[in-house]
């Protein structure tokens, strides 16, 4: 601690002893039994078969994942490359379905016993527009 943090830590503990000094004896003996069962739970605690809870205590936490654990992180970069995989996949799957509609307009367009001279009208290239598939 640097000194300004021991001076605060100084007064704070005369604040405190100067509270303690006025509580009722009642009050003192009922306080002294909760310092000792919570030392004693402390004590318990800290024993070697720790909590799940505490191992993972003063770790930084993901909202919503409960921890951050290996396999925390792990399932969590998996979601996000399935999310990543399926929206890569639906736009693939999107430009193949568009590809296949402009070849079959093709391929009814050039099969057609159409002349030269209406794949040349304004009107013709106008018809083709309307006709475009939607995406």
């Amino acid at each position: 601690m640097t000194g300004s943090d021991e001076e605060l830590a100084r007064r704070i503990a005369a604040r405190l002893d100067r509270a303690a000094a006025d509580l009722s004896p009642g009050i003192a003996y009922r306080l002294q039994q909760v310092r000792a069962r919570a030392l004693d739970g402390a004590s318990l605690a800290a024993a070697p078969s720790m909590s799940p809870a505490l191992a993972t205590a003063g770790a930084p936490r993901l909202a919503g994942f409960g921890g951050t654990s290996a396999a925390g992180h792990w399932r969590l970069w998996l979601g996000i490359v399935l999310i990543v995989a399926a929206g890569l996949g639906y736009q693939q799957w999107r430009d193949y379905r568009l590809v296949q509609a402009y070849e079959d307009l093709d391929a009814q367009i050039l099969s057609s016993d159409l002349p030269i001279d209406a794949y040349l009208d304004k009107g013709f290239e106008a018809w083709l527009a309307a006709t475009k598939p939607a995406s």
